[in-house]
């Protein structure tokens, strides 16, 4: 698979993310590292985003609450290419309403080969990196093979479709 390379600003969008259990972690890692990240574009989920923009003083773009759909707007910004940097203190001890959105979340990060840290050590890490204030040539794996493949299943054409059995009366009974 061939891929492309999509460069990450020296300005970075920087999703940040925190379960209620982590929100503590998260403000007081924030705080920390509050001189980086006025450098950046911040966008958050609902409470976390209130929470960080009270707390620094800076301006946080604020998205719904992960379990009303936060998780999947970040989502959506990663394939779209909004997002390029997602730092997430998900609590893996805590059963969460919305864990598919949260696993969702974090594969779609994968997909797309986004920088990610989930928690704390994992976030200094990245964040003293040489490469945060600079331009990073990221890799994306080009997809097109996948968005070009032919599915084995067609949908039946008028004269196919006259040889599909037809519901049985008990199923469609209310």
């Amino acid at each position: 698979m061939e891929n492309n390379i999509s460069i990450l600003g020296a300005k970075k969008r920087i999703a940040l993310i925190a379960h209620d259990n982590k929100k503590y972690d998260l403000m007081e890692w924030a705080k920390f590292n509050r001189h980086i990240l006025a450098e950046h574009t911040v966008l958050a989920t609902g409470t976390t985003g209130k929470l960080l923009e009270e707390n620094l003083g800076i301006e946080i773009v604020k998205l719904q609450s992960g379990p009303l759909g936060g998780d999947q707007q970040i989502g959506a910004k990663i394939a779209e290419g909004d997002v390029d940097f997602v730092i997430f203190f998900w609590d893996p001890l805590e059963p969460q309403p919305h864990d598919p959105d949260v696993k969702a979340l974090l594969r779609i990060a994968v997909v797309w080969n986004i920088p990610m840290a989930c928690n704390r050590a994992s976030a200094d890490f990245l964040f003293t990196s040489h490469l945060m204030d600079q331009e990073y040539p990221r890799i994306l794996p080009n997809y097109n093979l996948y968005r070009e493949r032919v599915l084995g299943n067609k949908v039946p054409n008028k004269d196919e479709a006259n040889d599909i059995e037809p519901i049985p009366e008990v199923f469609l009974e209310g």
